[in-house]
């Protein structure tokens, strides 16, 4: 196709206009990277025409390592009665929790391996005294995958398992373990996790019940161009059904210490290229998240002129994708001025994207200096689970 019919889809897209897969595909692999650009920071600046960009500031807690899925792209997990397994004391969670409270945070997602003793019980446990304690966090966790495993242990349907963790305090859906839906490459990568149909079922039950729920891709582990347009195609087809995914956050594999192993599959154009690609093709979702954290501050700030919307977290503490190699640092003084040097206004958010303070003028930017990443490598004894 020539460039003329480019123009044409890039045209309708800016304009509001559905794309379908096959022109997704072709915008993505053929489009200029200037006129693809430009036509998602059109889409963007409709929808937030002031410009505001936004950050959160959580903590990801992972309450254990030790999981029965062994995805091959995870540098994090070990097998039941590995020397390195570990299950965070309660008590530990919650100093961490506090930490995070001492530091701005507003929201905490806790996320682990798949442990064979944890069901729905230890959840509502570990979930009520999150809540008791610290009423102001949002707790946004889990992923359909440990949905299912939880209810798999417990011996219950997956609404009943949503149902009793909600009523524990989840308030929403993390987008952990979509990787690749499309079954070739996620056979490939996790060949002992639930299919990207199952993934997506667990998210429109969570949805019907009145759930959010945030939407993920990694890419770089071997998958197709037109795996990755399928994927976001699987993602856009349950939020007509549903409408409840807050946000859309695309981020690269990393692939140290794993069994997968090998240099990442996706170079840091096409990455950049996705997140254009994301905004024109998710017309239904609303937020588009820039995965500094894999891609680097460099893309990261480039990402705003391309249709992204937000930079996540500064995340206070990481565990998973840093074992698999991730270093990119930032602290909250610097994601501030990251955002400001893109021409964007910065803004604190909380979970459903409310702004908790707009940095209208460099004299509104925060100044606390303890507030940065930490990736942290844990060796903690096994605990009983209870």
């Amino acid at each position: 196709m020539g460039t003329q019919v480019i123009s044409e889809i890039l045209q309708r897209a800016a304009d509001g206009g559905r794309i379908s897969p096959d022109e997704a595909l072709l915008l993505y692999t053929e489009a200029p990277f200037h006129a693809l650009g430009e036509a998602a920071d059109v889409v963007r600046r409709r929808r937030y025409p002031d410009g505001i960009v936004t950050y959160l500031i959580d903590r990801n807690i992972n309450y254990t390592n030790i999981c029965v899925t062994a995805c091959r792209f995870c540098a994090f997990h070990r097998a039941p009665n590995h020397a390195e397994g570990w299950v965070l004391p309660t008590d530990e969670i919650l100093r961490r929790c506090a930490e995070a409270v001492d530091l701005g945070a507003t929201q905490v997602m806790l996320q682990g391996g798949h442990h064979p003793e944890c069901g729905v019980e230890y959840y509502e446990t570990l979930f009520a005294e999150v809540r008791r304690a610290f009423p102001e966090l949002v707790i946004h966790s889990l992923g359909p995958s440990e949905i299912l495993h939880m209810a798999k242990v417990s011996g219950l349907d997956i609404a009943e398992a949503i149902r009793r963790i909600r009523a524990a305090g989840l308030d929403s859906i993390a987008g952990a373990g979509a990787e690749m839906l499309p079954a070739r490459p996620r056979r490939a990568i996790a060949p002992l996790k639930e299919s990207g149909e199952r993934w997506l079922e667990v998210m429109e039950i969570a949805h019907r019940l009145g759930m959010e729920s945030t939407a993920t891709m990694m890419i770089g582990t071997g998958e197709t161009h037109d795996e990755r347009i399928t994927h976001l195609r699987m993602i856009r087809d349950l939020q007509q059904r549903t409408g409840g995914f807050r946000a859309f956050i695309p981020w690269t594999y990393q692939p140290a210490n794993n069994h997968l192993k090998g240099r990442t599959q996706c170079t840091t154009l096409e990455y950049l290229r996705m997140v254009a690609l994301a905004r024109l093709f998710l017309d239904n979702i609303a937020h588009l998240q820039s995965s500094w954290l894999t891609t680097g501050k460099d893309a990261g700030q480039l990402s705003l002129h391309l249709g992204a919307d937000d930079l996540g977290s500064i995340m206070l503490e990481e565990n998973v994708i840093s074992s698999a190699g991730a270093r990119h640092r930032s602290g909250l003084v610097e994601l501030v001025r990251m955002i400001r040097a893109a021409d964007r206004i910065p803004a604190q958010r909380d979970t459903r994207y409310n702004h908790l303070r707009v940095h209208r003028t460099p004299h509104d930017d925060p100044r606390d200096e303890r507030v940065v990443s930490h990736f942290s490598s844990i060796a903690l004894p096994v605990v009983e689970v209870q």
